[in-house]
């Protein structure tokens, strides 16, 4: 029976669940019963079988999904180098970080309107190596153009944790449709092929490349069963399939920091119906459920972390994205922004939208971002500290129209040579800005 190209009035449909076990077929009974490699698979398709862990990792922890395609996803010619109009990718920015322990700031990054997706990821930090699977890469990227309408893109290195800050994404994968929207986010694991287009124009946001290992919900503990992220509001596409088999179609793969092109006779977007729990999906950032402090004091910022990827270290992540959504605050006889600290984790801080509470003098934006390194010394800066200090203390919802977020690592982040000085975008009076009109108070006796 010949294959027909999916049809359907509802292109973006999804399947609900955090890392549950899906599957979705583009037409019905494509998908094999009661096996996953039949000699022969319905409709002539092929098997492939699609794996983000090793064959042997725990069951509660093995990723993988089966594929039902129409060619299979080996039949491409050899890579080459592709070169990119972004000069990063041809130098290996990553080997090439400097270690610093200045608290950093930078202006928002600049869109650019001549570039499509792949052209337009800059890396801005991170630590670690892609070859050895360890660690992590933090991206901006800042778009004009589609993708070419003939070009897929994946990445061998690792997880792709896309946070969108302005305008909408309009994603093809292998695994089916997906579509963006400001104020939600997108993992698409490693190895899955993709298309972004921009139905309404450029874009901007943020991008944490996970080397190591794969996001998971965190741990609730005593809080009990539910809040935070929950994981019924994760959602997955469902299979659609392009049936396009004879024309010349370019495929980039970011392999070790560096990208590669191939071409094929097919297109990649032929899968009619796949089942699994390896699989690209959204989250609302505006379906979190805050957890806070109904008493005195501020809780530790991980009750507002939304996915994290654990080290082999009880309690200690490689990765953390979390999140500060509109939220009350009630304590009582406290100071309530977040207090000063020096941190083992590193933290880099972006800005979706509205103004961060913990910054209020206008030096953090929407599209910036901050970081602050292992131990280096941050907080709120003078004017919040001297308001919070002499507010009067009753109930106050914060966050209005605001989205900021964070990328924590365990690691020592290391910064780029575009992020330092290239993309002129770095705050050269960011700690004057902050601190610097910071006095003291101390009484001897009170």
């Amino acid at each position: 029976m010949p294959v027909t190209a999916f049809k359907t009035e509802e292109k973006y449909a999804y399947q609900n669940g955090f890392q549950s076990y899906h599957e979705t077929a583009a037409i019905e009974d494509a998908l094999p019963i009661g096996q996953n490699s039949p000699q022969k698979p319905p409709f002539g398709l092929y098997s492939e079988k699609l794996s983000g862990t090793a064959f042997t990792a725990p069951r509660s922890e093995n990723l993988q999904s089966w594929l039902y395609r129409i060619i299979p996803s080996a039949a491409h010619s050899d890579f080459t180098p592709y070169k990119s109009h972004n000069s990063q990718w041809n130098e290996n920015a990553s080997s090439s970080l400097q270690w610093i322990p200045n608290q950093l700031r930078w202006d928002p990054f600049d869109l650019d309107l001549e570039v499509d997706w792949v052209d337009s990821l800059k890396l801005v930090a991170g630590a670690g190596s892609a070859a050895l699977k360890s660690g992590l890469g933090i991206f901006i990227f800042a778009a004009g153009k589609d993708m070419h309408e003939h070009q897929a893109f994946y990445s061998a290195d690792g997880d792709f944790l896309i946070v969108l800050q302005q305008g909408v994404l309009d994603v093809q994968t292998e695994l089916g449709w997906i579509f963006v929207r400001p104020n939600e986010i997108l993992v698409i694991p490693r190895g899955i092929r993709y298309r972004i287009t921009l139905p309404e124009g450029p874009v901007r946001g943020y991008v944490l490349e996970l080397y190591q290992g794969h996001f998971q919900l965190p741990e609730l503990g005593p809080i009990g069963s539910n809040c935070l992220a929950n994981s019924r509001d994760f959602q997955a596409p469902v299979a659609s399939f392009d049936e396009e088999v004879d024309h010349d179609w370019t495929l980039v793969a970011k392999f070790n920091g560096n990208l590669f092109q191939a071409s094929q006779r097919h297109t990649p977007f032929d899968v009619v119906a796949w089942h699994g729990v390896y699989y690209p999906y959204k989250y609302d950032l505006g379906r979190f459920n805050v957890i806070g402090s109904t008493s005195f004091d501020h809780p530790d910022p991980s009750i507002y972390t939304v996915l994290t990827a654990p080290s082999d270290r009880p309690g200690t992540a490689i990765a953390d994205f979390v999140i500060f959504p509109p939220r009350w605050l009630v304590m009582e006889d406290t100071f309530r922004p977040p207090w000063y600290h020096r941190n083992t984790i590193s933290e880099f801080m972006g800005l979706i939208q509205g103004d961060y509470d913990a910054k209020t003098g206008g030096g953090f934006k929407p599209a910036g971002a901050s970081l602050h390194n292992v131990m280096s010394a941050h907080g709120p800066d003078a004017n919040t500290h001297e308001i919070a200090s002499n507010t009067d203390l009753k109930p106050t919802k914060i966050g209005g129209g605001s989205m900021a977020f964070m990328f924590e690592s365990c690691l020592m982040l290391g910064v780029t040579h575009w992020g330092l000085l290239q993309c002129q975008k770095i705050q050269k009076n960011y700690n004057e800005q902050s601190w610097k009109d910071l006095k003291p108070h101390f009484k001897r006796s009170v």
